[in-house]
Formats: structure tokens, C-alpha cells, sequence
């Protein structure tokens, strides 16, 4: 029992450097990131991955954790851990801003709907392809994909070493951007539809200025809108594993730039 006590401090130096990183990523992830799973589960799966993943790590740094130099290695940890989680995010934040141009292209962006589990309002498009997102989340095992990178990253960026490179980071910047562009051409033949359909309305008008528009149209283009929205998302599946493709790609390049310098 004594041997244990004088045993402890090394194993958990050994624990809480990995344990941060896991922990970061599933604080920021899509799904496992949100107020619906609790902290302590969240914990408590970051503790076990530490945990098991203690014989692939490479050889830890010999530093106090509570020192000015243990202090800066758990914060390298949560930085490192907090963008691999974060790039993860951009395929949710993709179909996202998806739903939200559908919506106020549809006419259903005034329709907001409380979420009172995460505290966040969303339209019903956006509601609809984060429960799309969710489902495709887990049916191409992406929760095991982030673990995975998480367990390759210790070897990438290792614990004490130079950490994430200013290059890395630059390209997880421009991913951000990549972001706009993937929701736009996903978006882009239901606007282009739906402002024929508007123009096609304001031409009916100047026909038969008598008619009401204003609630005929909205009704027309709300109908139509969603007709084309189930003709989009039987092929949304194909378009996620492209972004998740895209994704890793991206984490690819961050770590060969990384490696690089």
C-alpha cells in the first residue's frame, strides 16, 4: 500500500497530460460536445481513453504536473485537443449554415424552435440536418474516427514537444472558410429554384394585379421548397462522407506541416 502512495504522483503525470487532450476534444466534438451528454460522462470517457491509451503513447516528458512547466504542457494539451475537436465541427457547422440559407430562402427562418437541452434557437431545416447529422455521425462510426485521431495525434504532436505549429493552425483557419463555400453549393439549386419561382410569381402579378401574392406566394414557395428538400437530402450521405473525407485531409496537412517545421 505505501509502495502505491509513493507510486501515485508518476501515474497520474502519466494520466492527466492525455487526459486533457481527450477531454478538450470531447468538450469541443460535434454530438459528444453538446450540453445533451453530461460533464461527467464526457470525464469519465476521456479518464478511460487515457487510460487504455497509455501503451501506444510515446515516452512522457519527466515534469510535475503542478509546475510552471507541467501547467504549460496541460494547456498545449487543451489547445492540441481543442482543435482536433474543432475540425470535426465544421461538417456540422457546413449543413448548419445549410439549413439556415434553405430556411430563409423558404420562408421559414421567422419559425425559430427553442432547444432547451443545448439553450440554443434554431430554424427547422437546421433542426432537421443536425438530426440528419447526428445519424450520419454515428452510422459511419465517427465517434471511433475522432478517437482514432486523438490516439494518432500523440505521435504527431507529442507531450512536451514543440507543440501545434503556427502553419497548423493557419490551415485549420482556412478550413473555416471552406465552411461557407460547401453550404453555398449545396444550397445553390434550391435558391437558384426558388428565385425563378419568385420571379414567375412577380410576372403572375403584373397579369392579375388582383390576385394575393403576398399569401399565395408564401404558401407556393414554402410547398416547393420542400419538395426540393426531399429530392436533397437522399444524397446529403454521400455529400457527408466527402466532408468528413475532407476533414481528415485537413488533419492530414496539419500534421505534415506540423512535422514539417
Amino acid at each position: 500500500m505505501e509502495d502505491l502512495m509513493h507510486r501515485l504522483p508518476a501515474l497520474f503525470a502519466t494520466v492527466v497530460w492525455p487526459f486533457c487532450r481527450f477531454l478538450a476534444a470531447f468538450a469541443v466534438a460535434p454530438v459528444l460536445g453538446e450540453a445533451m451528454v453530461p460533464m461527467r460522462v464526457r470525464a469519465l470517457a476521456a479518464l478511460a481513453l487515457a487510460v487504455v491509451a497509455q501503451p501506444g503513447l510515446p515516452p512522457l516528458p519527466a515534469l510535475e504536473p503542478f509546475s510552471v512547466a507541467g501547467v504549460e504542457v496541460m494547456a498545449e494539451q487543451i489547445l492540441i485537443g481543442g482543435m482536433l475537436g474543432f475540425a470535426f465541427h465544421l461538417v456540422l457547422s457546413g449543413l448548419l449554415v445549410l439549413g439556415t440559407l434553405v430556411s430563409a430562402q423558404m420562408g421559414l427562418s421567422m419559425a425559430v424552435m427553442n432547444d432547451p437541452i443545448n439553450g440554443t434557437a434554431s430554424d427547422a431545416m437546421s433542426s432537421l440536418l443536425y438530426t440528419l447529422f447526428v445519424l450520419l455521425f454515428f452510422a459511419v462510426d465517427g465517434h471511433l474516427v475522432l478517437t482514432q485521431v486523438l490516439a494518432r495525434s500523440f505521435h504527431v504532436w507529442p507531450i512536451g514537444g514543440v507543440g501545434m505549429a503556427a502553419v497548423s493552425l493557419e490551415r485549420l483557419a482556412h478550413g473555416v472558410g471552406w465552411v461557407s463555400s460547401v453550404a453555398l453549393m449545396l444550397a445553390l439549386p434550391l435558391v437558384f429554384a426558388i428565385m425563378v419561382i419568385q420571379m414567375g410569381m412577380g410576372f403572375l402579378q403584373r397579369v392579375a394585379p388582383s390576385l394575393n401574392l403576398f399569401s399565395l406566394g408564401f404558401s407556393i414557395t414554402t410547398v416547393f421548397g420542400l419538395l426540393l428538400m426531399t429530392a436533397l437530402v437522399p444524397a446529403l450521405p454521400e455529400h457527408f462522407g466527402r466532408m468528413m473525407a475532407h476533414v481528415l485531409e485537413l488533419l492530414d496537412g496539419m500534421a505534415v506541416a506540423g512535422s514539417a517545421t
